[in-house]
């Protein structure tokens, strides 16, 4: 887990969601999360970030 990824999904959740899973189902759904309220999209990018591993 990268610190600046856990920084990026608190600040900016779709980035950080992003940059761990590229264009994926799991942008998308941080998008409309994020559309809908900040905080829901806070979580879903840092669980993002926390349990998938980038490759």
């Amino acid at each position: 887990m990268s610190i600046l990824n856990l920084i990026l999904a608190i600040l900016l959740p779709p980035v950080g969601a992003f940059l761990q899973v590229g264009t994926s189902k799991h942008l998308w759904i941080n998008i409309v999360l994020c559309f809908l309220f900040w905080f829901p999209a806070v979580i879903h990018a840092v669980w993002l970030v926390a349990t998938q591993q980038k490759g």
